[in-house]
């Protein structure tokens, strides 16, 4: 195969997939120092992709809508004329992308049927992200000893400067030197099995500030109810909900002495930017498959209306004296 001068990464999806991203954006740097690389992508991802040491270039133009926008995606991408594209996606999507670039596609890594670099792990849909991210890479030639085996592969992490770090210091209140606790109330909405109800939230905020934490709750505009609510309970605590975009999140992550949230993308953030976390699963997820990975304690119970706030706050302290 020729070197690679220029290369594509697809990466839609998400919060919580592209953060589990990171590891396999690493290893396609290091297998491709010098080569330009850009990752396609959707807005939201663009100021914490540009803030990364991975890409050269960031487009956001991945989900495109209507015949124009798709034919304007496919026509650049064939005059980047890229050496090779690593599919992280692996979805119809990128898989159309795929096939309209045929028949002269580059070297294409990927599950997309004729690909040069085929992943066709059968195993795959049942891995968790970052081991099936390592075996695509691995299939690929460029992560010799994937590490494929359940837990195996390393966590995300945000080693990085990120942007607007100043701008979330400011909203969090960062004039008082109390110790700062992020609260993810929110999570799938037609899933309401994988949240940890609300009134729970808010005795946890109340009794986490008698404990001397400042408390912030994050999640996007939708969810300000819910923030309303914790704050009826725990009147101290700042909502944040609609008013942060990804790379303040992990700034907010990146200094937080705790976190506590549901089986949400946000969780994956914070958590990867280094905050200690808690992530409360019900029967409806496993952890093992597609939880947070890194400094984290997994509360889990078959239905999350039986984990009581005593048991949480105990997991809480203990975790937020801990040394990372």
């Amino acid at each position: 195969m020729k070197p690679v001068a220029r290369a594509l990464v697809i990466k839609l999806g998400g919060v919580g997939e592209f953060v589990q991203a990171f590891p396999a954006f690493e290893r396609i740097r290091e297998a491709h120092p010098k080569a330009k690389i850009t990752l396609l992508t959707t807005d939201p991802f663009l100021a914490l992709a540009k803030s990364s040491p991975w890409f050269n270039a960031v487009e956001i133009d991945g989900r495109p809508k209507g015949p124009a926008a798709w034919l304007s995606l496919i026509t650049r991408i064939r005059q980047a004329r890229y050496d090779r594209i690593y599919d992280l996606q692996n979805d119809a999507h990128s898989g159309t992308i795929f096939q309209a670039l045929r028949p002269f596609a580059p070297e294409w890594s990927g599950a997309a049927a004729g690909a040069s670099l085929p992943f066709r792990d059968p195993g795959r849909a049942r891995m968790h992200p970052l081991e099936r991210n390592a075996a695509q890479l691995g299939a690929a030639g460029i992560w010799p000893d994937a590490p494929t085996r359940p837990l195996s592969a390393p966590p995300p992490l945000i080693t990085w400067p990120l942007p607007g770090a100043g701008q979330t210091r400011t909203l969090a209140g960062s004039a008082r030197q109390r110790p700062l606790v992020l609260l993810i109330p929110g999570g799938e909405t037609k899933q309401a099995e994988k949240r940890w109800p609300i009134e729970r939230y808010g005795a946890l905020a109340k009794k986490l500030q008698d404990e001397g934490f400042d408390m912030v709750i994050l999640g996007g505009l939708d969810e300000s109810p819910l923030a309303h609510a914790i704050q009826r309970a725990a009147p101290r605590t700042r909502d944040l909900t609609g008013r942060t975009d990804f790379a303040q999140i992990a700034s907010l992550g990146a200094r937080a002495a705790l976190a506590v949230g549901n089986d949400t993308g946000a969780l994956h953030l914070v958590t990867a930017a280094g905050a200690p976390t808690i992530g409360l699963f019900s029967a409806a997820s496993d952890p093992d498959r597609n939880g947070p990975r890194g400094h984290v304690t997994v509360l889990q119970s078959p239905d999350l209306k039986n984990l009581a706030v005593d048991t949480v706050t105990r997991a809480a302290l203990a975790l937020a004296q801990q040394e990372p």
